[in-house]
């Protein structure tokens, strides 16, 4: 397999005999389980917008540290509530879930991986995930880790590109910019004037992919960490 390519940081392209091989050989160092939604994401972008954008942001990442880390499958339906009034939106119980979460981790760590970022890309996924990460490390142990891909570019760095400085919203200019640069065929831009949000009209991809640049290399960066030892999970005690 090409370690160059897209197809070799997917854990699903990998026929069993490949896959097996690289673990055997050490050289698979790291897993990224990326976590998303597919909800209404206003009238202008695809509903589809998180599960895609995690999952361009995870793979360009292990790509940077190929041949060292692999991407699971995006766990596509998120806890998505509060958009159920909005047809097409898929919505999961917290439970059900993170016992999907959790048996995805567990098959990974199954495989042999010690190192494994959870990344989320919907917001309505964080309370879940972090309550639910310090049960995972005492199941399942491990440098396990859970975050948010826009967390790792804080606040201050983001806003120098957003004229509305909000951030990072929801199908507004951050999001609207991110499938301006990742994937334009996603974004219906004549719907943007026919919706009450206006920001997503100050979204260009030129910001969005500064962005995602810098996205990344922080999200690379935060696997290299784990990978080398300088940022690993502390595993809760269990009461004698």
């Amino acid at each position: 397999m090409d370690t160059s390519s897209s197809d070799s940081v997917l854990v699903g392209k990998h026929t069993r005999r490949e896959f097996r091989q690289r673990m055997e050989a050490g050289q698979l160092k790291a897993c990224i389980v990326p976590v998303a939604a597919t909800e209404q994401h206003l009238e202008h972008l695809a509903m589809e917008h998180d599960a895609r954008s995690v999952t361009h942001v995870a793979v360009k990442a292990a790509l940077r540290l190929s041949p060292q880390v692999v991407v699971t499958p995006t766990l596509s339906i998120g806890i998505s509530e509060h958009h159920m009034r909005h047809p097409g939106t898929f919505s999961a119980q917290p439970g059900s879930w993170l016992a999907l979460l959790f048996d995805i981790v567990r098959s990974m760590r199954n495989a042999g991986f010690e190192n494994i970022l959870i990344l989320n890309g919907h917001g309505g996924n964080i309370t879940a995930g972090e309550m639910a990460l310090p049960q995972f490390l005492q199941r399942l142990t491990g440098n396990l880790q859970f975050c948010s891909y826009w967390d790792l570019l804080p606040v201050e760095q983001a806003e120098p590109y957003l004229k509305t400085k909000r951030y990072p919203g929801h199908a507004q200019e951050f999001e609207t910019a991110f499938a301006l640069a990742a994937f334009p065929e996603n974004v219906r831009a004549d719907a943007m004037y026919d919706q009450p949000d206006k920001e997503p009209l100050d979204a260009t991809a030129e910001a969005g992919a500064a962005m995602i640049e810098a996205i990344v290399e922080n999200v690379a960066q935060f696997v290299r960490e784990m990978i080398d030892g300088r940022r690993v999970a502390e595993i809760p005690p269990f009461y004698e």
